[in-house]
């Protein structure tokens, strides 16, 4: 993330869902995108990424690679591996010389935080005939080592199919519902049943270490032409657009879905249960109608191996497609003796798709739950009474029951509507029987129940002081309970005083409900002081309303455009004399050409965005067309012109990566004449390389195969290629090599902040272009959006029906945040982060439009919009900007492209590099703008 103090924000509202660590990849093509060219400059630098995990009390599970899927283009491999000879991932000589440097640099990257390192490999299979290579495994984990992490070794097979067992822990993937989730409500009715065999395999293949399940359906990547992430249940590959939302519990503008605080209920709940974590599933592949009779249902009787003493019970549909609502009685084994619950009538619901996890003889401190059917959220001790908060859906029917050492003490309702019945059970217990509606506290003795509707339940947030020395973010002591809000971050402590942070999203009043010891008797949040009521319980209420302003965001239509041409390479007095010479006669790729020179764009060090091919030949009077088959990737496109006439494009699908055109000159061209057929090209990213000792990556983006109708003997003289100015040895260190690709705007710089655009015509991208081409957009705009808020802004399309065949690129302060592909779509909104985005002052749009139809292209709407308005605790967020690398930009297109650079920090002339592009340098010492000359 190129706005890296984002992360914290992220990370903390990772740590408030309950967890303890955080899983991420690194990407070796971003890291060394030229080969021996290892780089962690500026939004490369992982220090600010572990930092932040550091702060926010998360461990890091580091992913590195050399291989990571991730369903990014080549499976995070870098471009120059396309035309690296060998097979990759197995242990042949070539692969192991290329990853080697860059696993020493990141390995040694991730052991500078002793204490704090994980790493992984992602998953893979096997496609015949090769078979694991115990080589390259043992290989990998010895370069690692050679460079200081210490800690465990994790790897995810695709499958529990025993590969990689030689390694510290094992684990495994499953999609049990296959990989679609743009259908959220339709299952595969044996969805459940295709996951009871995990643990008999773990037992075969990793049975002394933790039992691992690294992917399991939460959630999925949406293809070009899906469905869209808010449909979805749960710089990428040819299968995937602009956004990897996952349909995540964090939106990619950071906003908080309800899966977040479904999760934060399960989160919770493992955090207070360490018996969860030594118990055992007891009765796998006969759990049909166990213990309830009931033959829709499945329930698996977990039981803790080490206390000898807890039992979770796993209710589910048998039918994982269903939606049906079915009823059921437990009979269960307690310490007291066989019960069947409920115990003082009525039955059991599970609705739907819900899954509920009952416990049996659970402690929670002193307290001794003898089971319970609402599901428990969390329990915390607190002024030696026992917290428990449970749950259900609204208006279910539960028990809870309690055991007692001594008499067994009175159930009273303090708070709330609901009503209870109670039950003396042997043993000395009492159980309780309610309805999950609303919030309900009941006090038993010294232990207060908690009674939650899910919505309730939603609310609450378990927060924990830190603690002291190197790892005091990462304290579960002294927990705080509190219900209210859209986030709670953090919770700190000074005497009598607790001082929390959060976010609120909603100018309603917001209540809290604070569970802390009676020593805290005043609060803060965010800085204000809180009017506290204690209740009669001992709790503390407060109320809060949010400020939220209102803010005049940019008309993107009212403001004044320039345009120019992005495609003069089929004008006549075009030189493409520097260009690439496309020449070469072999190639290792595994795709034989079938060309006279290979037209593979990686051959020549071009790995990303469009791609421009110029062929020139000479007539021989006889041609009438030209036919030409060219691979892009899922969703590519292409447009073809004889010299300025355009004669077609593929527009693209959703899936076709590879479509043979053909196209008719439309006249005969006079013998020995001289002409040029410039091809534009989209690259979507190289395939993933799902399958171990494949090369899928390195499957071409070019022209395949090519002729000329009429007379097959028509050679081209010379084949010419462009692609992201300088390729692999890329002119924008800034934003790095995925950030431009070969349009004539972006080898130019046009889409830079600082571009001198005086000399351009007037236009809008929604007034478009007449014909088929490429035109460049650029304006500006301010923003003003107040401290202490967090508004994410997305740049927002409108789908076009009137002219459906172009492609868009947005550029926004130089950085390319969005490819829409209008006819294919789904995606319409790109959201683009704070620190990107000036929030307090002046931004740079750019728009390039590529038109594949005749009749031209326009959009038919572009605006700025908030997704969300919340007021927030998080850390401000600066610019980002790399004032050297901006200078060796400059100096690589030969023009000054940033003549404006703001310095938030004191800035030394010694700093300053390539000045020789430079005719005057004006530099003031601190705080400095700097006017940069030609």
């Amino acid at each position: 993330m190129p706005s890296q103090s984002l992360h914290l924000d992220v990370f903390q509202k990772i740590k408030s869902l309950g967890f303890n660590a955080i899983s991420a990849y690194f990407f070796w093509g971003i890291h060394e995108p030229k080969r021996g060219e290892i780089s962690f400059d500026g939004f490369r630098d992982l220090q600010p990424f572990f930092d932040a995990a550091m702060k926010a009390g998360l461990y890091v599970i580091a992913r590195p690679g050399p291989y990571i899927n991730a369903e990014t283009t080549g499976g995070g491999f870098p471009g120059w591996g396309t035309y690296t000879p060998g097979l990759w991932r197995t242990s042949n000589t070539s692969y192991v010389e290329a990853y080697t440097g860059y696993m020493k640099a990141i390995g040694a990257q991730i052991a500078k935080k002793p204490n704090y390192q994980r790493r992984s490999r992602n998953p893979c299979g096997f496609e015949a005939p090769f078979t694991e290579d115990f080589t390259y495994e043992s290989e990998l984990k010895a370069v690692l080592r050679s460079v200081g992490v210490t800690v465990p070794l994790t790897v995810n097979d695709a499958w529990p199919g025993g590969h990689f067992v030689d390694i510290d822990i094992y684990g495994y993937d499953s999609y049990p519902n296959g990989f679609d989730c743009a259908h959220p409500n339709d299952w595969l009715p044996g969805a459940v049943d295709s996951t009871e065999y995990f643990w008999g395999a773990h037992l075969q293949f990793s049975p002394q270490s933790l039992n691992a399940v690294y992917e399991f359906q939460g959630g999925a990547f949406d293809p070009w032409g899906g469905a869209g992430y808010e449909g979805v249940f749960s710089t990428a590959h040819p299968g995937v657009y602009t956004s990897y939302d996952y349909g995540s519990a964090i939106a990619e503008d950071r906003t908080l879905r309800e899966k977040y605080y479904e999760l934060k209920l399960q989160a919770n709940f493992r955090s207070v249960s360490p018996a969860f974590l030594t118990s055992r599933p007891i009765n796998i592949f006969s759990t049909q109608g166990s213990f309830t009779g009931n033959q829709a249902l499945k329930t698996t009787q977990v039981l803790d191996v080490v206390g000898n003493k807890t039992g979770f019970y796993v209710v589910r549909q048998t039918d994982a497609s269903t939606t049906a609502v079915q009823t059921y009685n437990l009979t269960l084994s307690t310490s007291i003796g066989t019960l069947t619950i409920p115990t003082i009538g009525g039955s059991l619901a599970l609705n739907g798709k819900d899954s509920k996890i009952h416990v049996v003889d659970y402690a929670a401190g002193s307290t001794t739950v003898l089971y319970s059917t609402g599901e428990i959220l969390t329990w915390a001790t607190i002024d030696k009474r026992d917290i428990i908060l449970v749950y259900g859906n609204a208006g279910e029917l539960h028990e809870t029951a309690f055991k007692f050492t001594s008499a067994i003490p009175a159930a009273t309702v303090v708070s709330g509507t609901g009503t209870i019945k109670t039950k003396v059970l042997a043993g000395n217990s009492l159980t309780l029987q309610y309805q999950t509606t609303g919030q309900t506290v009941v006090q038993v003795g010294n232990t207060v129940l908690y009674i939650l509707d899910r919505a309730n339940a939603y609310d609450f947030w378990v927060l924990h002081p830190a603690s002291t020395g190197a790892f005091a973010q990462f304290s579960t002591q002294n927990p705080i309970l509190v219900k209210g809000g859209y986030l709670l971050r953090s919770v700190s402590t000074t005497g009598g005083t607790l001082a929390f942070t959060g976010d609120l999203n909603s100018t309603a009043p917001v209540s809290f409900e604070i569970i802390a010891p009676a020593a805290f008797q005043s609060a803060t949040f965010n800085g204000v002081k809180l009017a506290l009521t204690k209740t009669r319980y001992g709790t503390l209420t407060a109320q809060k309303t949010a400020t939220l302003p209102a803010v005049t965001l940019p008309n993107l239509a009212a403001l004044k455009w320039k345009t120019a041409d992005s495609l003069p390479e089929i004008q006549s007095q075009y030189s493409d004399a520097l260009w690439t010479v496309a020449d070469h006669k072999t190639t290792i790729n595994p795709t034989p050409p079938n060309t006279t020179v290979v037209l593979y764009a990686g051959d020549y060090g071009f790995h990303t965005g469009n791609i421009l091919w110029r062929a020139h030949f000479n007539a021989t009077g006889a041609e009438t067309g030209f036919a030409a088959q060219l691979q892009g990737g899922s969703a590519f496109g292409f447009s073809v012109w004889l010299d300025a006439t355009f004669l077609g494009s593929w527009a693209g699908d959703a899936v076709t990566s590879a479509f043979n055109g053909t196209f008719s000159f439309p006249t005969v061209l006079p013998k020995g004449s001289t002409h040029v057929l410039t091809i534009l090209q989209d690259h979507m990213g190289n395939e993933e390389n799902w399958w171990a000792a494949g090369d899928d990556f390195k499957t071409p983006r070019g022209i395949l195969s090519y002729s000329f109708l009429g007379n097959a003997t028509t050679t081209v003289s010379v084949w010419k290629v462009a692609g992201n100015l300088g390729g692999e040895s890329y002119a924008d260190h800034s934003r790095g090599a995925f950030n431009e690709g070969g349009l004539f705007a972006e080898r130019q710089g046009w889409h830079l902040p600082g571009f001198n655009d005086a000399a351009w015509a007037v236009g809008a991208p929604t007034q478009g272009i007449a014909h088929a081409g490429v035109a460049f957009y650029r304006t500006s705009f301010d923003l003003n959006i107040p401290a202490g808020v967090d508004y994410p802004l997305a740049l927002v399309f409108t789908n076009s029906t009137a002219n459906p065949h172009f492609r868009a690129q947005l550029y926004v302060n130089g950085w390319q945040f969005g490819k829409y592909v209008n006819n294919i779509g789904p995606q319409t909104s790109f959201p683009v982060p704070q620190g990107i985005l000036n929030y307090n002052g002046v931004n740079t749009l750019g728009i390039s439009l590529w038109a594949a139809d005749a009749g031209g292209a326009r959009l038919d709407s572009l605006a700025l919009k908030l997704t969300a308005k919340v007021e927030s605790s998080m850390a401000p967020v600066p610019l980002f900007h790399d004032l050297p690398s901006q200078l060796t930009n400059a100096k690589a297109r030969g023009s000054l492209c940033c003549p404006r650079v703001i310095f938030p920090t004191p800035l030394s002339v010694a700093g300053l590099v390539s000045l020789d592009v430079l005719d005057h340098v004006d530099v003031s010492i601190s705080y400095a703008y700097l006017p940069l000359k030609r």
